[in-house]
């Protein structure tokens, strides 16, 4: 269960990075 959570975080922390990135090239 607590596997599930922290998967799910990773996840969208990896989506919000790529995001970001792609949003704010300059930034990175």
């Amino acid at each position: 269960m607590i596997e599930t959570w922290i998967g799910l975080a990773v996840a969208i922390g990896l989506v919000g990075y790529l995001l970001a990135s792609l949003l704010f090239p300059d930034r990175f």
